[in-house]
């Protein structure tokens, strides 16, 4: 029996189950490269597999293909190219339970056979190699957005967790813009700088996505959004998809991390130890281990699961439930205590239920708001195309 199971009513499961669930941003892809690692089989840790995602009413879900910014060129994007490979080996694998998804109607036929739609975005602009052809080719493999940049600057648009060294989008990466939309492939405008999101903004024709980013007026890190930039992404269609990571809900929890930066020195020099420096998986699930065990020794604060509900509620009180909707960041972020796997996402549904939002309301959260922006991105590409 899970703890979703054990703590939420009837109502709010029921609803769950009839709705279309996305989640916008998942990194267990890292786990697939393991020739080892069954996505049908319930893991022992971790908080994506098809049994869990099944018990937690999730419909879609976009794998993330995600390599570290340092790694550029030819070996970023063959890098990339493997991790594709290992998302649709899986889905092969698993073909009774769960399908390869590019459109919403893709993903609500999956729904209607009681399959579950894996769905692919790339998180980085790095990972094309300053090549439009190499945009091309994912697309055509099944990628559905692309993060123009991750944690670093890549060679032509500026993070928000680096130096600024091209303010905002160069002319390269305003075409790039212009391609996905092209393409029918959403522009993800998580992780980049602030002048980038503008510039972004002020390019796209299709409405744009935060696939994992949540509230900066409620946690100020450079990953989160402003209330104004919440609002002007709205304002042209897009949503801002919660985060689940701790860092990224909890002011508190940011506070502490900032105020002893050893804490994190330590656990990053255990998780090299652990792990080595090339194996981003086993990085990623002794990181959240050992982070959980800087907060059970006090070191660092505990960061419940309603944060999520804060960030969510914020961001509808400023745009409306149409342009709000989930990017966990499971297998890849340290996910609040309440939210450890896909099987508490009933959970999310009974707080909103209990702060009185309607079930229309509710349902869009889940993920109608997300297959209105795929739907959006493949009308904006149809039109495009029709124009050549």
């Amino acid at each position: 029996m899970s703890m979703a199971a054990d703590t939420v009513s009837e109502k709010a499961k029921k609803l769950t189950f009839s709705s279309i669930v996305m989640d916008t941003h998942d990194d267990t892809t890292q786990r697939m490269l393991d020739p080892k690692f069954d996505l049908g089989v319930r893991q022992k840790d971790g908080s994506i597999d098809i049994p869990r995602m099944k018990e937690g009413g999730l419909t879609g879900i976009f794998f993330s293909i995600w390599i570290p910014s340092k790694i550029t060129g030819p070996e970023a994007v063959k890098r990339a190219k493997a991790q594709i490979a290992a998302v649709h080996e899986q889905v092969k694998r698993n073909s009774k339970e769960i399908v390869l998804a590019t459109t919403a109607e893709e993903v609500r036929a999956a729904k209607k056979q009681g399959k579950i739609a894996a769905l692919m975005g790339v998180e980085g602009g790095h990972m094309i190699g300053n090549d439009l052809a190499n945009l091309r080719e994912f697309a055509a493999s099944g990628v559905r957005y692309m993060t123009l940049t991750h944690s670093g600057n890549d060679e032509w648009a500026d993070s928000s967790t680096d130096k600024p060294v091209h303010n905002g989008l160069t002319d390269f990466g305003k075409d790039v813009v212009r391609e996905m939309n092209k393409l029918g492939v959403i522009v993800d405008i998580s992780h980049v700088s602030d002048k980038t999101f503008y510039d972004a903004l002020a390019v796209s024709k299709a409405p744009m996505f935060a696939s994992h980013s949540s509230c900066r007026a409620i946690c100020d890190a450079p990953r989160n959004m402003t209330d104004q930039m919440i609002k002007d992404l709205a304002a042209k269609g897009g949503v801002i998809q919660i985060n689940y990571h701790v860092g990224f809900l909890s002011q508190e929890f940011r506070d502490a991390e900032k105020k002893d930066p050893a804490i994190n020195e330590s656990i990053g020099k255990e998780v090299a130890k652990r792990c080595g420096d090339d194996n981003e998986a086993c990085q990623l699930t002794e990181g959240d281990k050992l982070t959980r065990e800087a907060v059970a020794a006090g070191k660092l604060p505990r960061v419940e699961w309603t944060k999520i509900i804060e960030h969510i509620d914020h961001a509808v009180k400023l745009v409306g439930a149409d342009h709000v909707g989930l990017g966990s960041d499971f297998d890849g972020a340290n996910m609040p205590y309440g939210m450890e796997d896909a099987t508490m996402i009933p959970k999310i549904t009974e707080a909103l239920l209990k702060k009185g939002y309607s079930e229309s309301d509710i349902r869009k959260i889940l993920g109608e708001n997300t297959l209105r922006v795929m739907s959006e991105a493949e009308r904006v590409s149809r039109e495009l195309n029709a124009k050549k």
